[in-house]
C-alpha cells in the first residue's frame, strides 16, 4: 500500500512540473511570433523616412521575370557648369508601385524632375529591387 501512494504522488509531481514546462513554452512560442511579427513590419513595411529629390530622370523601365516592378535611375547633380551639365553627381535608384504613375515617368524621361519618395528598410520583390519607392512627380522649372 505504501508503494502506491509514493508512485501517486511521484506522478502528480511529474504532471505538475510538464504542466509548468507547457505554459513556459507556450508563452515562449508567442512571445518569438509576436517578436517576429515586430521585425518583419519593422523591416519590410515601416517607412523610415520620406522625402523629395531632384535630378535628371534618366532610365525608366518594366523588368522583372515572374513580378514585373517598375525601376528608375535619377542622376542627381551637386555641382553644374555653366553650360547646365552635371559635373559632380550620384545615381539614385527607385521603384514605383502604381501604373498610372509610370505612364507620367515614361513621358518625363530625359527631363529635370522632382521625386517624392518614401524609403524602406528593406524590399519585397512584389515592391521593386529599391528600398526608396516614389509615389509622385513632378517637372522641375
Amino acid at each position: 500500500m505504501g508503494t502506491d501512494v509514493s508512485t501517486s504522488t511521484k506522478q502528480s509531481a511529474w504532471t505538475g512540473i510538464v504542466k509548468k514546462i507547457k505554459r513556459v513554452f507556450r508563452w515562449v512560442t508567442v512571445l518569438l511570433i509576436i517578436l517576429i511579427g515586430i521585425f518583419i513590419y519593422w523591416k519590410y513595411f515601416y517607412t523610415y523616412s520620406e522625402g523629395y529629390r531632384a535630378g535628371l530622370l534618366q532610365k525608366f523601365s518594366k523588368k522583372g521575370v515572374f513580378f514585373k516592378t517598375y525601376e528608375g535611375e535619377m542622376i542627381l547633380s551637386s555641382v553644374s557648369s555653366t553650360s547646365n551639365v552635371a559635373i559632380a553627381s550620384e545615381k539614385f535608384h527607385f521603384s514605383v508601385t502604381r501604373h498610372d504613375l509610370a505612364t507620367q515617368f515614361d513621358t518625363l524621361q530625359g527631363r529635370n524632375v522632382i521625386v517624392h519618395y518614401i524609403y524602406k528598410n528593406g524590399t519585397v520583390f512584389w515592391r521593386g529591387d529599391s528600398r526608396y519607392l516614389v509615389d509622385s512627380i513632378a517637372l522641375r522649372d
